[in-house]
C-alpha cells in the first residue's frame, strides 16, 4: 500500500513507500495501542481468542472478559480498531481513516461497557448536512441547501426550492423514524434461527423465542406501514424519494445516504434499505444524530478497548492470525499465528470477512465444499475511495462564503454533499464505474471534523476527510490502480472541489488516498467494502452472512463470526460483537 504527501502546491507528489513514513505513524498509534499486553505476558491457552481488534472484535472481547472468561484479543497491525482507527500520517494532523463519523453505535454497549468513563467524548453534529449547488453566487435566492435537528430551520431551507417538499419533508421523516424504530429491536437481537426452530430441541426452539418477539415487535411498531415498510427495502431510493419529493437537490441528498458505501445507484431495487440503515443511530439520546469523537474514530477502539482491558483482557498487536486450529473431532481449538506460535482456547471469534474467516484462516476440510461455494458467491463489490486530506484553511464555499474569519461556519460541521444537485449526477457516476473507470463527477462526501474537534490537527489547520465513489476494485480489463491512477483520481475530486470552494487545492498540505484496493490490504476489508459484505436484500438479517448459517455462529462448533459481515451489518454499530459474545457465552456454558 503507498502513501501520498504533498510535496509542492498544484498536485505535484512524491510517494513514499509505506516504510518511509512508518515512524510518524508507529509514534501516533502506539499512543493508542499503549495498554497493549506485552509478548512476555502472552499465555497459551485461553477461554476465548478473538481474531482482530477492530470495534466489534474489542466489543466481544469486552462482554466475554466481563462474563467471567478469560480473552486475548490477536491484531495483526501495530494500531487497534481495524476500520475504527486514527492514525497521524502527516505530522499533527490525525486522520480517521477509514470510518470517519459516528452514530450507529449502540447505546446499550455505551452503557454497558461505560465507555464514557473510559475516554469517549463525542461532539455532535448541527447540522447534519450541507449542499452547496454549483454555480451559485452570492446574490442567487437558493445557494445551498442546510439540515439539521432544527426542525423550523429544515423547513425554511427546503422552502427555498419548494413550500410543497417542506411540507412533506416533516411527514418523511416521521415516517423514516418510525421505520428505524421498528426496526431498532432487531439491531440489538440475533436473527431468528429458522433451522434450528424448526429442527431443533424444545430448548432450541424456545431460546429462538428473544429473536422472534423482537420481529414481532418489528411489526407491531410498523402497523399500516409495513407496505411502505416494504416498499423502502425493495424499491430504488429513487422511486421512493420522487414520490415524496420535486426539489433535487433535496432528493440527491437524501439518495447519497442509500448509496454510500454501496455498489448501488439510487434507480438499483433495494437501494432504499440501505438509506434506512443510515438513519437508525442515536447519540446523546438524540435520535438520528451523528456526532465526531474527540481524537478521531480510534479513540472509540481505543474507550473499548479501555473497558475490556480494565475486566482483564489482553491485547496484542502485531500478532497476525496465520490459521483457525481445529481438533479431531471438527471444534475449534485454538489459533496459529504467523510465526508458528499456537494459542490453545475453547471458542474462537473473528472479526475477519466472513470470506477471510472461512476461506483464508480455515483448513479446507474444515466446512464443506458447499458452504466454501456459497461463501465466495457474497459480494464484496465496493465503490470506496477514501481520500484524507491536511488543510491550512478551511475550505471557502461561493455558495456560503466565510465570514467568520479562520473560524469555522455551522456548514463546516456537517457532512458537506458534492456533485448532489440531481439524482441522475449520481447515476451518472454509477455507469461510470461500471464501465470500469472511476466517475467523471464523483460523489463526494466531504467532512471536517477538526472544525468541532480541536485536538486533531495544528492550530488554523483542518483535518479533511473525503468519501469518494464511484471507483472499481479493477480498472477497465481487470487492471490494477497505478500510482498515476490515484494521482489522477485525486486530481480529478480536486477539481470537482475547486468549482464549490476555489482554493482548496492551494490550502493542501498532505494527502492519503485508499482505494479499494488499500482498503483491502490496510484493513482487511475484503473488496474494500466497509461493510464486511454488501448490505443487499439477499445479505441482511437472515441472510447475513448466508441464509443456510445466518447470524455469528459457524458450522465449526467453537467459531464465531463478531465482525460486520454478521448480523446486524456494518458501520460503527458494535451489536455484532455483542450478538456474537453472547451466543459464544451461552455455548461455553454448556461444555
Amino acid at each position: 500500500m503507498w502513501r501520498w504527501v504533498l510535496s509542492g502546491w498544484r498536485g505535484q507528489f512524491n510517494i513514499l513507500h509505506s516504510s518511509a513514513l512508518c515512524t510518524t505513524t508507529r509514534k501516533a498509534s502506539n499512543v493508542a495501542a499503549k495498554f497493549a499486553a506485552k509478548e512476555d505476558q502472552m499465555k497459551t491457552e485461553y477461554d476465548a481468542i478473538v481474531i482482530g481488534a477492530g470495534h466489534n472484535g474489542l466489543v466481544a472481547a469486552a462482554y466475554l472478559q466481563k462474563s467471567g472468561l478469560n480473552v486475548c484479543v490477536l491484531e495483526k497491525r501495530h494500531v487497534i480498531g481495524g476500520a475504527a482507527v486514527t492514525e497521524e500520517i502527516i505530522p499533527g494532523f490525525k486522520f480517521s481513516r477509514a470510518s470517519y463519523v459516528l452514530s450507529l453505535l449502540r447505546p446499550q454497549i455505551i452503557q454497558d461497557l461505560e465507555l464514557k468513563k473510559h475516554g469517549l467524548k463525542v461532539y455532535l453534529r448541527d447540522p447534519n448536512s450541507y449542499t452547496p449547488v454549483l454555480g451559485a453566487t452570492k446574490d442567487s435566492s437558493c445557494r445551498s441547501l442546510i439540515l439539521g435537528r432544527d426542525a423550523s430551520a429544515n423547513y425554511r431551507q427546503i422552502a427555498q426550492f419548494s413550500k410543497k417538499d417542506a411540507d412533506a419533508y416533516t411527514r418523511y421523516e416521521h415516517q423514516l423514524s418510525l421505520m428505524a424504530a421498528a426496526i431498532e429491536p432487531l439491531l440489538d437481537s440475533s436473527p431468528v434461527d429458522v433451522k434450528r426452530f424448526i429442527e431443533g430441541s424444545i430448548s432450541d426452539k424456545m431460546k429462538c423465542l428473544p429473536a422472534i418477539r423482537a420481529a414481532v415487535q418489528a411489526g407491531k411498531i410498523l402497523g399500516k406501514e409495513i407496505p411502505s415498510f416494504f416498499e423502502m427495502l425493495t424499491a430504488p431510493a429513487a422511486k421512493v424519494l420522487d414520490r415524496w419529493f420535486d426539489c433535487d437537490p433535496l432528493k440527491a441528498t437524501l439518495a447519497t445516504d442509500a448509496v454510500i458505501g454501496a455498489w448501488l445507484s439510487p434507480h438499483t431495487p433495494g437501494s432504499g434499505y440501505v438509506l434506512l440503515h443510515h438513519v437508525m443511530g442515536e447519540l446523546e439520546g438524540i435520535k438520528g444524530a451523528w456526532g465526531y469523537v474527540e481524537g478521531g474514530m480510534g479513540a472509540v477502539s481505543q474507550a473499548i478497548a479501555n473497558a475490556a482491558v480494565s475486566y482483564g483482557a489482553s491485547i496484542f498487536t502485531e500478532k497476525p492470525v496465520a490459521r483457525v486450529m481445529t481438533s479431531s473431532s471438527g471444534e475449534t481449538s485454538g489459533v496459529c499465528l504467523q510465526d508458528g506460535t499456537e494459542l490453545r482456547a475453547r471458542i474462537v471469534l473473528s472479526n475477519a470477512t466472513p470470506k477471510v474467516t472461512y476461506l483464508d484462516l480455515m483448513e479446507e476440510d474444515a466446512v464443506t465444499e458447499d458452504f466454501r461455494k456459497d461463501i465466495s458467491f457474497i459480494d464484496y463489490r465496493s465503490p470506496v475511495t477514501k481520500i484524507n486530506v491536511a488543510v491550512n484553511k478551511l475550505p471557502n464555499f461561493l455558495a456560503d462564503p466565510n465570514t467568520n474569519g479562520t473560524s469555522p461556519m455551522p456548514h463546516h460541521h456537517g457532512t458537506i454533499h458534492l456533485n448532489s444537485e440531481h439524482m441522475d449526477l449520481i447515476h451518472q457516476a454509477f455507469k461510470d464505474a461500471e464501465s470500469g473507470s472511476w466517475s467523471k463527477r464523483p460523489v463526494l462526501e466531504m467532512t471536517i471534523p477538526s472544525s468541532l474537534d480541536p485536538t486533531i490537527s495544528p492550530p488554523g489547520s483542518h483535518v479533511v476527510l473525503l468519501f469518494t465513489q464511484y471507483t472499481p476494485y479493477h480498472l477497465a480489463g481487470g487492471r490494477e490502480w497505478t500510482q498515476q491512477d490515484k494521482q489522477d483520481y485525486m486530481d480529478t475530486v480536486f477539481d470537482c472541489i475547486e468549482e464549490y470552494a476555489p482554493g482548496f487545492r492551494d490550502s493542501v498540505v498532505g494527502v492519503d488516498i485508499l482505494t479499494p484496493k488499500d482498503l483491502e490490504d490496510t484493513f482487511g476489508l475484503t473488496g474494500g467494502n466497509i461493510f464486511h459484505g454488501a448490505m443487499s436484500l439477499n445479505q441482511f438479517y437472515i441472510g447475513r452472512p448466508l441464509p443456510a448459517c445466518c447470524g455469528s455462529r459457524s458450522p465449526v462448533k467453537g467459531l464465531y463470526l463478531c465482525g460486520s459481515g454478521a448480523h446486524p451489518g456494518g458501520g460503527v454499530m458494535g451489536s455484532p460483537g455483542r450478538l456474537a459474545a453472547f451466543s459464544a457465552m451461552e455455548d461455553f456454558k454448556k461444555k
